[in-house]
């Protein structure tokens, strides 16, 4: 049987076009993440600005509009396989825009400034981690169970903080957070990786895209989120 990595006449290696489809794939699923962080971020800001989220915090439709979305990652979680891809695509869109909604408050309570300066501190871990992630040797799998483990703590902490306002605990939550996240980053990038070595259709392809540019997504928003609590200037 022929080496299945053995170079073709005009062709190239095996490896050279599986790194080269890899590249592409990758950066399609970093190019949905961005904009999908684009996207929340200008309706984010429009809802502040406009006075959208004033109106609407306080009242019942505010508990729809930042339940929404977890419903909506549960339902491309546990439906993408039976949707076509432009639902998938549309879900994820309408995902990004919903969070915007639920986070215009961001606006109102720090500063421009602040805002501007940890998000370029979000993007240089978020990219170094997710480097890393890609192009580490290192088996990360191990690493897995740990970071859901702290995922799940710092849900719960969360929770909890809600009665009892806790500053301190707050703290502690975001310092952990944003070890967890970090973590994630680079583990996510190499799962996401490994899942794109399996053989697929392109509509199979195209739907594990989206669920990994969530998947960044979420790891992103979160850290940002984690370091404005640490690092972000409120306004006076």
């Amino acid at each position: 049987m022929a080496n299945p990595f053995t170079r073709d006449a005009g062709e190239g290696s095996v490896p050279s076009r599986i790194d080269a489809g890899l590249r592409q794939y990758m950066l399609g699923i970093y190019n949905y993440m961005a904009g999908g962080l684009a996207l929340t971020g200008i309706v984010a800001y429009m809802a502040a600005t406009s006075g959208l989220y004033q109106k609407i915090f306080g009242t019942p439709l505010f508990w729809i509009v930042l339940l929404a979305p977890l419903g909506l990652v549960l339902f491309l979680s546990f439906r993408i396989e039976k949707m076509s891809l432009g639902v998938a695509q549309l879900s994820f869109w309408v995902y990004a825009a919903l969070v915007g909604l639920s986070l215009g408050g961001i606006f109102l309570v720090y500063t421009g400034a602040s805002i501007a300066r940890v998000f370029f501190i979000t993007a240089g871990t978020f990219g170094a981690m997710s480097f890393y992630g890609y192009t580490t040797k290192r088996d990360l799998a191990q690493f897995g169970s740990f970071l859901f483990m702290g995922l799940i703590g710092i849900v719960i902490a969360g929770l909890v903080n809600v009665f009892i306002g806790s500053t301190a605990l707050q703290m502690t939550i975001s310092v952990i957070g944003v070890i967890v996240f970090v973590g994630l980053t680079a583990w996510d990038t190499q799962r996401i990786k490994a899942i794109y070595l399996q053989a697929d259709s392109t509509l199979v392809a195209g739907k594990k895209a989206i669920m990994g540019a969530l998947s960044l997504y979420l790891d992103f928003l979160n850290l940002f989120l984690m370091l404005m609590q640490l690092l972000g200037d409120r306004r006076r």
